[in-house]
């Protein structure tokens, strides 16, 4: 139950304030600058395609000072990205949005285009901002909106998509990009120009905090909406801390306080598996998880799952109360968001050990999930069988898995080294510098104390997931000194993006270029990982 008490006044401001959004197109309709989405015109039976977008956000946008309309990269199949800024700002350039000085917060809707309600509930976010609502955010926020990620998967609709999802059943588009690709597994090897155009927004926008809108299926559970925070253990203490300890418990208050709906941490009830006990467990700790990468950027990563058997108008509508109090929250405590962040890029990893592998932890003690029931419906236009939620909550205690300790430790070098080399190596150097990570080029030949990984065996997977075969490497580090050639590029670790690097570029990260196959040429038993690092610091003798 909340901890909010509410009078009579209250009652009716909430249920004016419900109305306000239920029934949109009841009061937009007759109104002249009040775009609807497809969703609203429809009575939820279909979701808004990409030309209807961008008229959509065209319109909102138009004649506004406070809200501009850019693009910040493309497609496969070559569509512009729509980004909506929002704020107080001279233009939508990341200069004008970080010259501000004010909290800057990303939110995506359609990563996996069958997932369309978070697309939805940005559009009429971004036109209730039209109309001046809201309007106090922009004392301490910039917006960066992106209603539509996977703009191509969204063009592909077919009544069929995600069968058992309760509508849109006019239809809704796939879960993967026009490459094939599945783009919430693509934030690590960046395959895709959806991907590079993403992290390009990163490095230039450089948001504080970064939502990403999902939906979710699997267990029958009782919650409209769960989330989760970044999951590598390799996340910053401050972001994780924040987010567990008041971010999350706050806007689940509020949400419920003004919906009556609850929300959790993301999961799914599983039975026992190998060594794991049955529970209610998250998904992996991998950074190639859009959300968990924004953690090892030292930024605040938020993923949002509204419950898939929610209708599609109910699913819209926590996806919008969600983002909402996300920026509520964001509104009020803009100040320590920056503060957390600034205290991640500042400090020192050198020297320190992160994890390359890691494992769910299960929780000391069962804990209550609210465990739902579902019925079954009739797609009308396609005559499949459709999952509706019921109001049934039954709380089920059960142990939950929803964090991750490391299995296996590297220390962060002063540096990285990448001789040149092959084709295979130039195509690392490709991708780092994508990502935005500092590097520079030796300009004479040096002789420094390094550390070279000698390979004793290597796996490769026979199956292809997501265009590339896994590998694994075994061996350990020996020191020695080494002449570096001219050319040689340095990967500092003193830098922001050191958590990035690392999980690339050492030979065991389970979600590095290793791990993804990058090297299936080089890496030999017997041969030596071609990616140096530095010595460990050498501490001053204290007799001298």
């Amino acid at each position: 139950m909340t901890n909010r008490h509410f009078g009579v006044r209250g009652l009716l401001i909430l249920m004016a304030s419900l109305l306000l959004f239920f029934l949109p197109s009841v009061l937009y309709a007759q109104e002249a600058g009040n775009p609807l989405t497809a969703a609203e015109r429809t009575d939820f039976q279909e979701t808004t395609r990409y030309d209807e977008l961008m008229a959509f956000v065209s319109e909102v946008a138009d004649g506004h000072s406070d809200i501009h309309l850019t693009t910040y990269g493309y497609t496969f199949e070559g569509r512009a990205l729509p980004l909506v800024v929002v704020g107080k700002v001279e233009d939508a350039s990341p200069e004008a949005v970080k010259a501000s000085g004010k909290t800057r917060v990303y939110v995506q809707g359609g990563i996996h285009s069958g997932e369309a309600c978070g697309k939805e509930a940005l559009l009429v976010l971004l036109r209730e901002l039209s109309k001046g609502q809201h309007s106090h955010w922009s004392d301490e926020l910039v917006l960066l909106i992106a209603p539509l990620y996977n703009a191509d998967g969204n063009e592909k609709v077919n009544l069929r998509n995600r069968g058992r999802q309760h509508g849109p059943v006019g239809g809704m588009g796939q879960r993967a990009n026009g490459m094939g690709l599945d783009l919430n597994r693509d934030q690590m090897k960046l395959d895709a120009p959806e991907s590079r155009s993403l992290v390009r927004l990163y490095t230039q926008y450089d948001p504080h905090v970064s939502v990403d809108l999902h939906v979710t299926n699997g267990s029958h559970h009782g919650y409209h909406l769960t989330y989760a925070p970044p999951l590598s253990p390799n996340t910053p203490s401050e972001i994780d801390e924040f987010l567990r300890d008041q971010w999350f418990p706050e806007i689940t208050r509020t949400v419920k306080g003004q919906t009556g709906w609850d929300m959790y941490y993301y999961g799914g009830a599983r039975r026992a598996r190998g060594d794991q006990p049955a529970g209610w467990a998250t998904f992996s700790h991998q950074p190639r998880y859009v959300s968990n990468y924004i953690g090892l950027r030292n930024r605040f990563g938020i993923l949002g799952e509204a419950y898939s058997y929610a209708t599609f108008q109910e699913r819209i509508q926590i996806s919008y109360w969600f983002t909402r109090e996300i920026l509520e929250f964001a509104y009020a405590n803009g100040g320590e968001i920056q503060e957390r962040t600034a205290q991640a890029d500042a400090r020192s990893l050198v020297d320190s050990s992160l994890g390359v592998r890691a494992v769910v932890q299960a929780s000391a003690e069962p804990v209550d999930i609210l465990m739902g029931e579902v019925v079954e419906e009739t797609n009308p236009f396609t005559g499949a069988t459709m999952l509706r939620r019921t109001e049934t909550q039954v709380p089920t205690p059960m142990l939950e898995m929803g964090t991750f300790e490391p299995t296996e430790w590297a220390r962060v070098p002063q540096a990285y080294f990448i001789p040149p080399g092959s084709v295979e190596i130039r195509e690392l150097l490709v991708r780092l510098e994508a990502h935005g990570l500092e590097m520079v080029a030796l300009e004479a030949p040096e002789t420094m104390d390094i550390e070279v990984f000698a390979i004793d065996s290597v796996t490769t997977s026979e199956r292809v997931y997501e265009g590339h075969q896994a590998q694994e490497v075994w061996g350990s580090y020996s020191g020695e000194s080494r002449m570096l050639e001219e050319g040689t590029i340095r990967v500092p670790m003193d830098q922001p993006l050191a958590r990035v690097a690392f999980t690339l570029l050492e030979p065991r990260s389970d979600d590095g270029f290793v791990a993804w196959g990058f090297l299936p040429n080089t890496l030999q038993a017997g041969e030596a990982y071609p990616i140096l690092r530095s010595g460990p610091i050498r501490q001053p003798d204290p007799e001298k």
